[in-house]
């Protein structure tokens, strides 16, 4: 180890730069009414979307004295939800989150998440209100749209909602990725990958994109679209080939959330992951009566990054995790 890893990576102008964009971001929620928020890192239950892993961890204090499994939040929608199940109103909070997966220059296992959640919007207001932040952070133009439908047709020539899995493989073959895809079962592990390799280099170059409406077997937390039911109601942002955001106008049905939850951890037996803990506290929140809104998860390291044109996180956090 070196000599110097005691030091922070990022320099202290960045660290200056960085405190800048969290005191714009709080000024623009306490302009809009937008209640700051503070929820627990740690939870007895995990995230089940079989492309995130959580770390964990044991509580062995006073009334634990066999163990009380935690798990290091990979956001904080969770907790967020019930309070907004609970009468909190429109909410946002900046907090740590984790993933014990990526390392590398546009992943740190530690990170800050921004995360909101606003009454009453569907995800084009969402979109429309994300638009106006990015652009005050990142002084640029108005964002591009397109739907996940349109954004392969023109770069792939390929429509995602009918084509065929043999289509699907052949559309890999120019980027070289079609011995990887060849025996691949999985429709949507295809369609990730073709959007990685055909289509996010394609966009938001100059300003940040949206792209939306993605098929419904990605609905994730999002709600399934009353005008066609193949997508669901579900955006992410891109800028500078990097993904900056994950929204959705929001699931408000507890039984089809926990639908959703058992199917993640059965496909996560057949891809030999781990099952995990269901998040019932969230289900009977949901249960309970949750309020129309729309929310998004977005990276303030990669922001901060890009608004001071960093070539990687590392000139952005002070200790990244090879130095925490």
């Amino acid at each position: 180890m070196s000599e110097l890893n005691w030091q922070p990576s990022a320099s202290f102008p960045a660290l200056r730069a960085r405190a800048s964009v969290l005191n714009t971001i709080r000024e623009f929620f306490a302009t809009r009414d937008v209640l700051e928020v503070d929820t627990p890192a740690m939870s007895q239950a995990a995230v089940t979307d079989v492309h995130l892993d959580a770390f964990s961890t044991e509580f062995v204090g006073p009334g634990y004295s066999q163990g009380l499994p935690l798990y290091l939040q990979t956001s904080p929608e969770f907790h967020m939800k019930r309070l907004l199940a609970a009468g909190s109103g429109c909410i946002y909070q900046m907090s740590k989150s984790f993933r014990n997966e990526e390392a590398g220059r546009h992943h740190n296992p530690e990170f800050t998440m921004l995360e909101w959640y606003r009454i009453g919007f569907d995800h084009f207001q969402l979109m429309d209100e994300m638009s106006e932040l990015l652009t005050l952070v990142l002084s640029t133009g108005k964002a591009q749209r397109f739907t996940y439908q349109n954004a392969f047709k023109q770069f792939l020539q390929l429509d995602p909602l009918t084509a065929t899995m043999d289509e699907l493989r052949q559309a890999a073959k120019p980027y070289g990725v079609y011995d990887v895809l060849e025996n691949e079962p999985d429709r949507d592990t295809i369609l990730q990958l073709l959007f990685y390799v055909g289509v996010e280099s394609q966009i938001g170059q100059n300003v940040p994109c949206f792209i939306y409406d993605f098929p419904a077997s990605q609905a994730a937390l999002a709600r399934i679209s009353a005008q066609d039911t193949r997508v669901a109601e579900r955006f992410e942002v891109y800028f500078k080939g990097i993904e900056l955001a994950n929204g959705f106008h929001e699931l408000a049905d507890a039984q089809e959330q926990l639908r959703r939850f058992k199917a993640d951890n059965a496909k996560r037996k057949t891809m030999d992951l781990s099952e995990q803990p269901i998040d019932y506290h969230l289900i009977d929140a949901l249960t309970a009566g949750f309020p129309d809104c729309a929310g998004v998860a977005l990276g303030i390291d990669r922001l901060v990054m890009l608004m001071m044109g960093a070539n990687s996180l590392d000139e952005v956090i002070a200790f990244p995790t090879p130095r925490a």
